[in-house]
């Protein structure tokens, strides 16, 4: 009898979903379904693919409704939101999509007389995605849609926590005609998620998590000689120079560290202010973070939610404690949000200034509604700060000097730099991250590569 598996919701305690972990054969006939599926999947052409691929995207936005809702009790994000989930799974499917011919195109070499030589995109085979709870289908979409479209089959693991994105995905791609066997999904513990990574018939994983799932990932697929795409942690930090316009940057920049609870890999979590502008932007910023409505996600009013559960709540708890202990000021009181409980996952909002690298909060991945803001006298000091981490997925700078701005995010050591914006995936550019927050490449055209191997036809035409 297989062990069942429990999504307890952050709103309200209860048991939101249940169902079975895949037992052995389950697993493995998914497998050789997947193995069986991707030889003759490979060989459609790319433009059908592409025509069912979109029709699976129409379907999943067509109940973006009742995918909201679901994600609002799986997760905890307020419903008034969630439904931008949806919006941007079709912006980044639809973009893979346009991208695909591209992304998958052959390269032709210029002649030589008597040769003629090309290197085209070829299928990897089976790819095992690995889903996070945060942000389920934007996370997902990110390698399920390339990878498919590249002529792959797909098997989704999606979190414990967001069991219904996977099933969702699943109803849209079959209500859409693609074969049976090129995507599948499987509910499985943390033991079977090893098993199927060193797998010999899984030949690419895509996972999105933390930094201790990602070495899980890289162990169990040692020796194999797969390749991995990793995204994995971020503290990710914001620098409001001099020149920046200081209105915009408040809205900005509180609305990406506490949006989705903080519970966002690139939300900001760590903020710099020169010293000649701290004293306006400070204030703006605690007067910001007091507007928030704590409450719970069903409730249209909200707009910040439970985080997911109550163990998350309580290490920002500590976190935030910590940092108190060593003389960061707290500037929110928990009084004037009554959910705010100790051992729930309702969870006031912070704003924690006096701060420095020698606290956790300024180092160490929150992933909750704290941030910390920091005095800074220069540039220099303010790109020595950012780059003081061992993550680097993205990284932002407020500033009225575009060409300054550039300059010195040419210093920044991360995947993705901004200016005058925070917290956004472009799907058009590269998704990827240095140091602890992973490695590899995901969406863009240069999505495509990591999902594909290139294989060179070098003919001779004259004898």
């Amino acid at each position: 009898m297989c062990a069942e598996q429990i999504t307890i919701s952050p709103v309200d305690g209860s048991a939101y979903v249940k169902r079975t972990y895949a037992d052995i054969a389950t697993m493995e006939a998914t497998l050789d379904r997947a193995r069986s599926a991707q030889r003759q999947w490979k060989t459609l052409p790319l433009a059908d693919r592409k025509a069912l691929c979109r029709e699976a995207v129409d379907a999943l936005v067509a109940r973006k409704d009742e995918i909201a809702e679901e994600i609002s009790w799986q997760m905890g994000r307020p419903i008034r939101t969630a439904a931008g989930e949806v919006d941007g799974l079709e912006e980044r499917a639809r973009t893979m999509i346009d991208l695909a011919d591209e992304g998958l195109a052959t390269i032709k070499l210029p002649d030589r007389p008597g040769f003629e030589r090309w290197i085209q995109r070829e299928p990897l085979g089976v790819v095992f995605v690995i889903a996070p709870w945060n942000y389920p289908y934007l996370t997902a979409i990110n390698a399920v849609m390339p990878a498919i479209l590249a002529g792959n089959s797909v098997i989704l693991k999606h979190s414990a926590q967001t069991p219904l994105c996977a099933e969702r995905f699943a109803e849209a791609f079959r209500g859409a005609a693609l074969p049976d066997g090129v995507f599948q999904y499987l509910h499985l513990t943390h033991e079977h998620t090893e098993a199927i990574i060193k797998d010999e018939r899984i030949d690419y994983v895509a996972f999105t998590g933390s930094v201790s799932g990602g070495a899980m990932v890289e162990n169990a697929a040692a020796g194999r000689f797969i390749g991995v795409g990793l995204e994995l942690g971020g503290k990710d930090p914001a620098y409001i120079r001099a020149d920046a316009d200081i209105h915009h940057a408040v809205e900005v920049t509180m609305d990406g560290a506490f949006f989705n609870s903080g519970q966002s890999c690139c939300g900001i979590e760590r903020i710099y202010v020169h010293e000649s502008v701290y004293d306006k932007y400070l204030p703006q910023a605690i007067a910001w973070v007091k507007n928030l409505k704590l409450g719970r996600s069903d409730e249209r009013d909200t707009t910040l939610g439970p985080v997911v559960r109550a163990s998350a709540a309580d290490f920002v708890r500590k976190q935030t404690q910590d940092a108190m202990d060593q003389g960061a000021i707290a500037h929110i009181s928990a009084d004037d949000f009554p959910l705010d409980k100790p051992g729930t996952p309702y969870l006031a909002p912070q704003l924690l200034s006096n701060v420095d690298h020698s606290m956790r909060v300024m180092t160490e991945e929150s992933f909750g509604p704290v941030v910390g803001i920091q005095k800074v006298g220069s540039d220099e000091e303010a790109i020595d700060l950012m780059n003081d981490s061992e993550y680097g997925l993205t990284a932002a700078i407020f500033t009225s000097d575009i060409d300054k701005g550039v300059e010195l995010g040419q210093q920044l050591e991360t995947g993705t730099f901004f200016i005058n914006r925070c917290d956004y995936l472009d799907p058009g550019l590269a998704w990827t991250g240095v140091k602890h927050s992973g490695r590899g490449c995901s969406l863009s055209v240069m999505g495509y590569e990591s999902l594909t191997r290139p294989k060179s036809f070098h003919i001779k035409t004259e004898l």
